[in-house]
């Protein structure tokens, strides 16, 4: 009963524009008040213990090597190559938007940092092509949502730190499902096209143009195959690799491309502190409640309930799955992550789940939820850069819902595409 008080009390808090984090810290602070043997301390010893993780470490350079990519307009630059190539298919030109998502995704870890770096540069464009404007913003919206699957992955990151999983085995498990979703859209993306008579002509491969851009744009091309490889390979750490990420982002932006001054480095800096800050205050404020869920052992009840029920493993992963897309309505993915994560890995691995396996899934369900009204970040970053509004993005990425959960269901049903890399 305490606990569907405190939820009713966070849904309050949260209709009435108060941030997540404190929501949760809030909430969480009345708990321990309300139930006897818990020291008060335990609220400031939970919080810090939440954030002084090695793993999470990696956040905030993955998040300034985003913001430098970002800001130091590569993504003119990747558009520029593939679209000498690509544009020999109709479409092309959505099409290149998806292949540079694919490239950001593998240096940024984050959705809305690619989604609003393609889109800066691409936007215009698609409208001078002919693509509408809903759609326009559509393409880049699911495009961005590629940078929670792929790794390096800030999804990843929060789920190994909050449950206990390997961070460098949850990059691998992610590389895959993040190809297979990626080659979906494409193909989704030519079908309307085509028709629809979206965009352009098509027009011949610029061979010769990809030749002469090719060498200016190695060094960019070059630092997710750094970036992965170190990972896989085992030579540098994710936490690492972070670090050098983001000391290659800088080094790209002032001294080969020039593209961000001394001076603006600072300001990109300021940024990356605001949105790590944020990412960890929401972290503390889910910590606590996995600390009080503990504590009230609802967490050994849910197992307890599962297991009485006889709820088979493909029965609980449809369930989950139902149930992460309703709260992917009303929760950001980092929200999302902190709140399910304690409750539903139990289970899972009660059930038999592979926890890499579960841990793909959960991030499969976050890429959705950031397109998912009325919450979903991508929507509104999409509808600030394109100037319309968020219902026209949400109505541009319909057509797309549906590839985007087969694409769920084929992770969840199929574990050999999370887990064959692994093995």
């Amino acid at each position: 009963m305490l606990m569907f008080i405190a939820l009713a009390v966070t849904l309050v808090f949260l209709a009435f524009g108060t941030h997540v984090a404190v929501a949760l810290g809030l909430v969480t602070a009345g708990l321990v008040l309300l139930f006897d043997g818990v020291p008060t301390t335990v609220i400031a010893q939970t919080a810090f213990k939440s954030v002084n993780s090695y793993p999470l470490m990696a956040i905030p350079m993955f998040v300034l090597a985003g913001n430098l990519m970002m800001k130091g307009q590569i993504a003119n630059l990747m558009i520029e190559l593939v679209g000498s190539v690509v544009r020999a298919v109709k479409g092309g030109l959505a099409l290149t938007v998806l292949i540079t998502s694919v490239f950001f995704a593998a240096v940024s870890g984050s959705s809305v940092a690619s989604a609003a770096a393609i889109g800066a540069s691409t936007v215009e464009g698609l409208k001078r092509e002919k693509y509408p404007a809903r759609f326009s913003a559509a393409i880049v919206a699911v495009g961005g949502t590629l940078g929670l699957m792929i790794p390096p992955s800030l999804a990843f990151i929060l789920i190994g730190s909050i449950v206990g999983l390997p961070v460098d085995k949850l990059f691998i498990a992610g590389l895959l499902p993040g190809l297979m979703e990626a080659i979906m859209l494409m193909i989704a993306t030519v079908f309307f096209a085509k028709r629809n008579n979206y965009g352009a002509k098509a027009i011949r491969p610029d061979w010769r143009g990809f030749g002469r851009r090719l060498p200016g744009a190695t060094a960019a091309l070059a630092m997710p195959v750094l970036v992965l490889g170190s990972i896989y390979t085992g030579f540098l750490t994710p936490t690492e690799v972070s670090a050098f990420a983001a000391a290659y982002a800088a080094l790209l932006c002032l001294f080969v491309y020039r593209s961000i001054t001394v001076g603006g480095m600072w300001g990109v800096a300021k940024d990356s502190l605001l949105q790590t800050t944020m990412i960890f205050a929401v972290v503390m404020g889910g910590s606590l409640v996995g600390f009080m869920l503990a504590r009230m052992g609802v967490s050994a009840q849910l197992v307890s309930y599962i297991t009485a029920m006889e709820m088979s493993a493909w029965q609980f992963l449809l369930v989950v799955n139902v149930v992460l897309l309703i709260l992917g309505m009303f929760l950001d993915g980092i929200a999302l992550i902190v709140l399910t994560a304690p409750l539903l890995f139990p289970i899972a691995i009660a059930l038999g789940i592979d926890p890499i396996h579960f841990a793909v899934i959960m991030v499969a369900n976050v890429e959705i939820a950031t397109l998912t009204p009325p919450i979903g970040l991508n929507l509104f970053v999409m509808s600030g850069i394109a100037k319309i509004p968020v219902h026209e993005v949400a109505r541009g990425v319909l057509p797309f819902y549906a590839v985007r959960v087969i694409g769920l269901m084929l992770i969840t049903y199929v574990p050999a595409i999370s887990l064959f890399l692994l093995r």
